[in-house]
């Protein structure tokens, strides 16, 4: 399988490349040239097997021939063993047809683990083969570095980096990334926000001169394999609810446009999925995309699902792309000017993006009202993000006899501060993060310049 750039002139690559380059040296995302696609009687043959004999179904075609089928087996079971929930990724009914798909029970308790527990071996791996170092650099609007730190923590050919927001991010957040003092792991705090963090890592793949000879890899959702293990769990959820032979639809908090992204590919794929459910906070440019076709930055405000605190919402270049016929030079031009100004998609691609997906922004209080009413209701505690996603679903939901299924994206133990604001008592830590709080903590704060953060990882990298 070869992959593309969604801007139209980078050179193709295999998936070991992509793997290690994440973002396309024309500044594109890299998508397959074509997907995989299964049959409702193979997709309904899936049924009993365990999430990781899932996982290697979905993700062999798009690894292909790069790695051999034992060692890709291999690092799937190793991945998902580690979760503490035998079924990896379980329902839980709120209601008549109405579910959330609890994706927390990975070792940082949030989605990202899915994905990022297999990125760290599958990266590993393949330099171990080549005989090479990476140098990793990513930002966070809280999760993601905690799942890409554990997942490239005892790699010995890695160097990460990871960039979040100073002050804004959960304590349980920062203290899950920066209480992990291995040698190969460094936390910068950056004195601004996520977009400030996402801008400088994109700037720095654009000219890796600063590394002086060593290359960037990338674990935010601009590396494909992010995407392409995501797509996993929607088989596994509509699989759990009577899929493919009933269709299903999906409600998915979400910033970066990443998680709903997969969720979108499976329908590419396949899977009979009726309806799919953007849900954001206040930072709502994709709401406003797909509802009005306001794409513009506005200003990114600070609120109690911090995770979603993102106005640049990288994956959705991945959608347009398809949207605008795979045009790398319309996708280029588009793209060009949305750094300089506010832009309207054609008419005719927009109103295939509202074909596509439904939407809906929640403020704070909304959020905190919903927590509270579903545990009045259900007894079931739901962390900001996913409540986000709850609302979403119950406002967009357009047919009752299909299963609704909101992605549950984070415990609520990382985001107090909403639940006792709901009126709830603030959740307990699981048994393996106990002593958080105690933890010795290591992070750099510095300022909002490229230079400095670049001289920073230049003069902390390994070598050898």
């Amino acid at each position: 399988m070869n992959y593309i750039s969604t801007r139209g002139q980078a050179p193709k690559l295999k998936f070991a490349d992509v793997l290690l380059a994440g973002l396309a040296s024309d500044g594109g995302l890299y998508v397959p040239e074509t997907l995989p696609t299964f049959s409702q009687e193979e997709i309904a043959s899936w049924a009993g097997l365990s999430y990781a004999e899932l996982a290697y179904k979905v993700i062999k075609p798009f690894v292909d021939d790069c790695i051999q089928d034992a060692d890709l087996k291999r690092m799937i079971d190793e991945t998902y063993a580690v979760f503490k929930h035998s079924a990896v990724a379980p329902l839980k009914e709120l209601g008549s047809n109405e579910w959330v798909l609890e994706l927390f029970h990975g070792p940082t308790l949030a989605f990202k683990d899915f994905a990022l527990q297999l990125l760290g071996r599958l990266m590993d791996h393949v330099l171990a083969e080549r005989g090479e170092r990476l140098v990793i650099m990513g930002a966070t609007s809280g999760d993601t570095g905690s799942a890409a730190i554990e997942g490239c923590r005892h790699s010995e050919h890695l160097d990460i980096f990871i960039l979040h927001p100073h002050n804004r991010v959960s304590e349980v957040q920062r203290r899950q990334m920066t209480t992990i003092l291995a040698d190969n792991v460094f936390n910068i705090a950056l004195e601004g926000n996520f977009d400030d963090c996402q801008q400088m890592v994109k700037d720095s793949f654009a000219d890796q001169s600063f590394l002086n000879g060593l290359k960037l890899g990338a674990v935010n959702s601009i590396n494909w394999a992010r995407i392409m293990a995501q797509i996993v769990y929607y088989f596994s959820a509509a699989l759990a609810v009577g899929g493919p032979h009933r269709p299903v639809a999906f409600s998915v908090p979400t910033g970066n446009f990443g998680d709903i992204f997969a969720g979108y590919l499976a329908k590419q794929m396949g899977l009979p999925i009726s309806q799919l459910v953007v849900a954001t906070n206040r930072n709502d440019i994709l709401h406003r995309v797909i509802s009005g076709n306001d794409m513009s930055k506005g200003e990114l405000v600070h609120t109690l699902s911090p995770s979603m605190d993102i106005m640049v919402s990288s994956n959705f270049e991945r959608l347009l792309f398809d949207v605008y016929g795979r045009d790398g030079a319309a996708i280029r031009d588009l793209m060009d000017r949305f750094k300089k100004e506010p832009v309207h998609l054609e008419q005719s691609r927009w109103q295939q993006v509202r074909e596509l997906f439904d939407s809906l922004s929640v403020d704070d209080e909304t959020t905190c009202a919903t927590i509270a009413e579903v545990f009045a209701e259900t007894g079931y505690l739901l962390d900001p993000h996913t409540a986000i996603g709850v609302k979403a679903a119950r406002s967009c939901w357009r047919d009752k006899s299909v299963p609704m299924i909101t992605l549950a994206t984070a415990h609520p133990v990382k985001f107090p501060e909403p639940v006792v604001k709901a009126g709830l008592v603030s959740p307990q830590l699981p048994e393996h993060l106990s002593d958080l709080f105690e933890r010795e903590e290591r992070l750099a704060v510095l300022d909002n310049d490229l230079a400095s953060v670049q001289g920073f990882i230049a003069s902390h990298v390994h070598r050898g």
